[in-house]
């Protein structure tokens, strides 16, 4: 069994893993490892790459009307902030670095290793909010449903 904390993460091409795999590694990582491992170096090039998935994993039969912008809020202690976004409209997403300054309809603020498990189908969105390690403000619906617009990988 092969697991992120036993790969060389600094030099790992993620580009190289497909969806599945990655969803397998992060299943395979304990959870104190796999917080170790977002809080390397490599955690900005991680969730980078992650976020950078997303608009390749949308399923746009699936937001047809759907017209949101879903700021991301990943938060470690001892790192920076790092804050995405998602807009959905007119079937596509797009990811943009940073805070906009638009008014989005759905903020998430998670770490990065709970947002890891979250966007590899290795945990789910209510079992987090419900365990507090999920916040979520504004639309309570779009958070309950999020994951249907994405192509989450099965690990």
């Amino acid at each position: 069994m092969t697991s992120l904390d036993d790969l060389d993460v600094d030099a790992l091409d993620f580009g190289g893993i497909s969806p599945q795999e990655f969803a397998r590694l992060v299943k395979d990582t304990p959870r104190a490892a796999l917080a170790a491992v977002v809080a390397g170096p490599a955690r900005e090039r991680i969730l980078d790459e992650v976020f950078g998935r997303m608009e390749t994993r949308f399923r746009p039969e699936s937001a047809a009307r759907l017209r949101a912008l879903v700021r991301w809020h990943v938060v470690d202690a001892g790192h920076p902030d790092a804050t995405y976004e998602t807009e959905i409209a007119d079937g596509r997403c797009t990811l943009t670095r940073g805070d906009s300054g638009r008014d989005p309809r759905l903020v998430l603020t998670l770490t990065a290793a709970e947002f890891l498990r979250l966007v590899s189908g290795n945990a789910s969105g209510v079992t987090l909010f419900m365990s507090r390690k999920l916040k979520v403000a504004g639309d309570l619906g779009l958070a309950s449903g999020l994951t249907r617009y994405f192509d989450i990988p099965k690990a």
